[in-house]
């Protein structure tokens, strides 16, 4: 599975763990580097940039493969220290990043003075135009079936992916709605040069979650999540609960921000995350846990994406064959 997001990366698989908050730590992205694809740690979950230090000095105790580490640039309730991260980051010797949230602008000179390979999440195609602009390595496009923010649009991975992967010279990765070999084929042939997982990769056995959540993902359906926030103009797409229900319920009579704080602040996610409270808060799901049914290791889950993969491409040869006169 050469392409040049493996070649860019130095990984076997192109399959990539993204950031995701609270769960983004070194025992699962140690797990997805070890199996071969990218694991990611989120410097926004570790908090301060000692912490980030720490994290980053375990996964080192854990993988001699290559990890990112995103850098979230969200607008945030409280001050993210993005430059103070970086820094950490030089002196811990990461080579990769993964930036998402608002332009990396401000931060792509110290990023690209420090040779830092700079892998930049967007939702659509103008954005993905001026990240190449500002000299990002490659673009994570991400549809709107991607759990966490998905972007104001309401356009869908199928046709987003062709989109941008004609309007870039960039490699492209997707992401949204992938969870099985049969995706990374389907990504593959609209011109990706490797797929971004996040959903799936919270029901494998690494995941640092608890496993009342693992088993909702595995019982769940593709109509089993939400978009809410939009009224703040911060779209993320979430698990259907009764405290996304309550979400929606008040943007719909006009809610603000103030308004919902209460109901979408990270410290309830940690309830659901670490205690199985499932309804304790919002939670970042996307529609691909329609696809889960059942929690693997990640090796285990690599080995069944590999094999799905070449029976896909089986399949495809098959069908277009039978149709060949010859």
């Amino acid at each position: 599975m050469k392409t040049r997001i493996t070649e860019l990366l130095g990984i076997k698989y192109p399959i990539i763990c993204g950031g995701m908050f609270q769960v983004g730590r070194a025992e699962l992205a140690a797990a997805v580097s070890e199996a071969g694809g990218l694991g990611t740690i989120t410097s926004k979950t570790q908090g301060t940039p000692e912490n980030l230090r720490k994290e980053i000095r375990k996964i080192k105790e854990l993988t001699d493969k290559p990890f990112a580490v995103n850098l979230n640039l969200f607008p945030s309730q409280s001050a993210t220290p993005n430059e103070e991260f970086i820094e950490i980051l030089i002196e811990e010797d990461v080579k990769i990043v993964e930036t998402s949230g608002r332009s990396p602008k401000d931060i792509m000179p110290l990023l690209k003075e420090n040779g830092f390979i700079v892998l930049h999440k967007v939702p659509g195609v103008k954005y993905a135009v001026s990240a190449e602009k500002m000299g990002v390595d490659a673009v994570i496009i991400v549809g709107n079936e991607t759990g966490g923010h998905p972007g104001m649009s309401d356009v869908g991975t199928l046709v987003m992916l062709p989109r941008v992967v004609d309007s870039v010279n960039i490699p492209v990765i997707a992401g949204g709605g992938f969870s099985d070999g049969r995706g990374l084929v389907s990504a593959l042939s609209l011109g990706a040069e490797g797929i971004l997982m996040g959903t799936r990769f919270m029901a494998t056995k690494e995941a640092p979650v608890h496993d009342n959540v693992k088993q909702w993902m595995v019982s769940a359906d593709e109509t089993n999540t939400m978009v809410v926030q939009r009224n703040i103009g911060s779209p993320s797409r979430v698990a259907l609960n009764e405290v996304s229900k309550e979400v929606d319920r008040l943007e719909k009579d006009g809610a603000t921000l103030e308004d919902l704080l209460p109901l979408i602040t990270g410290k309830r996610a940690k309830r659901v995350y670490f205690d199985g409270e499932l309804d304790g808060g919002i939670w970042s799901c996307g529609q691909a846990v329609g696809l889960v049914k059942e929690v693997l290791s990640i090796k285990e889950l690599f080995a069944q994406m590999e094999e799905e993969a070449y029976q896909s491409l089986k399949h495809i040869q098959q069908r277009l064959s039978s149709n060949i006169s010859v």
